[in-house]
Parts: C-alpha cells; sequence; structure tokens
C-alpha cells in the first residue's frame, strides 16, 4: 500500500500542486494540509481520497503558488502621495529638512506595498483543483499497481519454492517407516527377558506410525497454495484473506515439524518456515 503521487496546474496566475503519498497500514489513516484558500472544501477533498485509496498512512498536501507574473507586490500610489504630502507639510511647519531618499523614505512607511489576497475560488479554479487531485491520487494508483505486480511476482516465487519443498519431503517420509518399526524392534530385542505378542506389537506400531503421519498436512498444504494463488488471481481487495490463508499454511507447516522426527525432514521444514515468513511480511503491503 505504499505509493506517492503528485500532479501541478496553473490557473491564471496561480500554480495548484496537490501531493499525496502513503505507507502500509490497515485501515485509513488520513492526514491533509491544505491552502487556506481552499479550506472551506477540505473534507470533500479528503472524501474523494478515502473513496479511492481505502488503507493506509496517507498524507495529503494541498498548496497554491503565485506564478512568476504575479509576483510583484504593488505599490500604493494614493498612500505614496499622501504620506510624501504629509511629511512635506511637516517639514515646513517645523523647519526640518526634507528627506534626502524620498523614495527609500516613502516605501518604508506602513501599507505603501500591499497584496490583497484573494479568498474567493471560482468554480473554474475548484474544477482545477479537483483535476490536480485526482491526477495526484491516479499517480499513486498506479504506483500501488506497479507495488502489486512485484509482490504478485515474489509470492508466486514463494509458494514454488515451498511447494518444491513439500515434495522433496517425500524420500524422507517413506523410509522413516521402516527406521521406526527397525528402532523399535531392535529396542525389545536388546531386553531379552522381556515378553511381547507379537500380534499386539505390530498394532501398537501401526498406531504410532499413524500417529507421525503428515500425509494429511500435505494435503492441506498443497490446497492452502493452490487456494492462494487463486484468490491472488481474484485482484482488488484481498489482501486480509491472503494473510488468513498464510495462516492455516503456517499452521500445516507447524504440525508437519512436530511430528518429523528426522533431520533431514526436520531441515525442509525450518526452509519453508523461512519462505512462509517472507510472504507474511508482504502480505501487509496488499490491499
Amino acid at each position: 500500500m505504499t505509493g506517492y503521487g503528485k500532479a501541478s496546474a496553473e490557473f491564471q496566475e496561480k500554480k495548484i500542486t496537490a501531493e499525496v503519498r502513503s505507507l502500509n497500514s490497515k485501515a485509513l489513516d488520513l492526514s491533509s494540509k491544505v491552502a487556506s484558500c481552499y479550506r472551506e472544501r477540505e473534507l470533500e477533498l479528503r472524501t474523494m481520497i478515502a473513496q479511492t485509496l481505502e488503507r493506509g498512512k496517507v498524507e495529503f498536501n494541498l498548496w497554491v503558488e503565485q506564478t512568476e507574473g504575479s509576483n510583484a507586490t504593488p505599490v500604493n500610489g494614493p498612500m505614496v502621495e499622501a504620506y510624501h504630502q504629509q511629511i512635506k507639510g511637516l517639514c515646513e511647519k517645523y523647519d526640518i529638512p526634507e528627506p534626502d531618499d524620498w523614495w527609500g523614505t516613502l516605501m518604508r512607511m506602513p501599507d505603501v506595498l500591499t497584496r490583497t489576497e484573494v479568498q474567493e475560488v471560482s468554480p473554474e479554479e475548484w474544477s482545477v483543483v479537483n483535476r490536480v487531485v485526482e491526477e495526484a491520487i491516479q499517480r499513486l494508483m498506479e504506483f500501488r499497481r506497479q507495488e502489486g505486480a512485484a509482490l504478485e511476482h515474489k509470492f508466486t516465487e514463494k509458494l514454488d519454492n515451498i511447494a518444491d519443498l513439500l515434495q522433496s519431503i517425500e524420500p524422507y517420509e517413506q523410509s522413516r517407516t521402516e527406521k521406526i518399526r527397525q528402532r523399535i524392534i531392535e529396542g525389545l530385542q536388546s531386553i531379552p527377558e522381556v515378553e511381547y505378542d507379537k500380534n499386539r506389537l505390530e498394532q501398537e506400531m501401526i498406531y504410532y506410525i499413524e500417529k507421525l503421519d503428515i500425509n494429511e498436512e500435505k494435503q492441506r498444504l498443497a490446497n492452502h497454495l493452490r487456494y492462494f494463488r487463486e484468490t491472488m488471481r481474484d485482484g482488488h481487495g484481498q489482501g486480509k484473506k491472503l494473510g488468513f490463508i498464510a495462516q492455516e499454511m503456517g499452521r500445516e507447516i507447524n504440525t508437519t515439524g512436530s511430528k518429523s522426527n528426522q533431520a533431514e525432514m526436520q531441515n525442509i521444514v525450518v526452509r519453508r518456515k523461512d519462505e512462509l515468513e517472507q510472504i507474511k511480511e508482504q502480505v501487509l503491503n496488499v490491499m
């Protein structure tokens, strides 16, 4: 959900700029800084952003700058003339020398340099503002789409790795049954004074081996891998569902680890956990 978008447009003697940036967050956390002349419709602009972005810690800035042609501060001619007459009259009245630098003196007087801020925003200007904000939002969304494509590629790679590891565990699984059986028999034979019922021993070994069987976990994990891929293809708004599926994948991998009594199988389980953790970290970036 990270992204950045910025857009600008000129209207008369103004340059209007909108900037939107977002970071990961489970819900929408929107903060905004809007130029005072546009503040009366800030709620409308926030609603526009919220409807499109939905989630993320979002910062929205909207400001306006005067273009080069409007930078000159106007000189208040009547005010200059009034100050000139007053100062000249006072000099004559009190026999004070007139200033050597009339212009410098007059320019330092209050209200000689004035700028009138126009707070009224015309419908045409609002149209430009809306267009700029919408363009900034769309650029942020394009940023998110690019990030989403990269995440999909990353997820697919990790899912493939887990699937490959799922297959690689089979040779060890097939051989361990016989190893378990042989270990139990050898243990009993090492105690010659112990008598046991071979039929009952066979039943107990079958029960014990079934408790260590991981076929169900393998099947459920394969189903979760397939469901994760299908959910990715469903498009927008699947982030939470992908998070739930990843949790279920972790459950099956952990159960497999608890049933694995071979070092080779444990190593494979650890590698699958590593791949899954990378998926869980990136799922937080999905809408």
